[in-house]
């Protein structure tokens, strides 16, 4: 990695802080989880992690002042902080340093998947607030409130599903298998975000894990999915 590589990386997080999208460790935090992600993966996971800040940071600030006045608005009033940038970006980190070591394609799967996931739970949960209409409790689909844990409607789960796709057109250059990446890390990540609700509504709402358990959990499962969906279409 060269120096302009680390600038780039440094002008980004300041960018992100100065935006007030990452708090000061949130911004080292993310400074580091993006020198790993180029160091061990190269350009195009980290691409799809800037891919999910910068969409993240949309969705986040899309009618805040709404989000805040409804109560419902990301904890920090949607500046996020080492624990959001580790629950969201260390699992795929962990994906990749396997890749790495063992040169497996599934890996990829698994690694754009937790990205997939994360990318997707961010984008239904924020834009979902606001363009969600009759929210339903993932786990008995019975009515539930705007912003509740676990809450699901199908407005927010076509964004998921477009937030899972976007991530998985950057891993389909880093294998001859494209179609089949592109599929395995677009219904990984789907899964890995309604997995997401799912242990919002059961273990999170229970105060068993918090919500930066949450994120890691499932980002780590659905990377998991994709990495089984993948290799099952070989």
């Amino acid at each position: 990695m060269n120096i302009a590589t680390v600038a780039v990386i440094a002008l980004l997080g300041a960018l992100a802080y100065k935006l007030k999208a990452l708090d000061a460790k949130g911004t080292i935090a993310a400074a580091l989880i993006g020198v790993m992600t180029i160091v061990f993966g190269g350009i195009f996971p980290f691409l799809a992690l800037l891919t999910f800040v910068l969409l993240g940071v949309f969705a986040t600030k899309y009618r805040l002042a709404e989000k805040v006045k409804k109560g419902i608005a990301q904890e920090g009033n949607g500046i996020r902080s080492w624990q959001n940038v580790l629950g969201n970006g260390l699992a795929a980190v962990i994906f990749l340093l396997i890749e790495y070591y063992t040169k497996q394609d599934l890996f990829w799967a698994a690694t754009f998947s937790a990205i997939a996931t994360a990318n997707a739970d961010t984008l239904a949960s924020e834009l979902g607030k606001i363009f969600g209409k009759a929210p339903k409790m993932i786990t008995n689909l019975k009515p539930a409130n705007v912003g509740e844990n676990g809450a699901i409607s199908w407005q927010g789960e076509l964004i998921a599903l477009i937030g899972a796709f976007i991530i998985g057109l950057f891993a389909v250059f880093l294998t001859p298998q494209k179609m089949e990446m592109l599929f395995a890390v677009t219904l990984g990540g789907f899964i890995g975000c309604n997995i997401d609700s799912l242990l919002g509504a059961t273990l999170e709402n229970k105060g068993v894990i918090n919500n930066h358990h949450t994120n890691f959990l499932a980002t780590i499962i659905g990377g998991i999915i994709g990495g089984v969906i993948f290799l099952s279409l070989l």
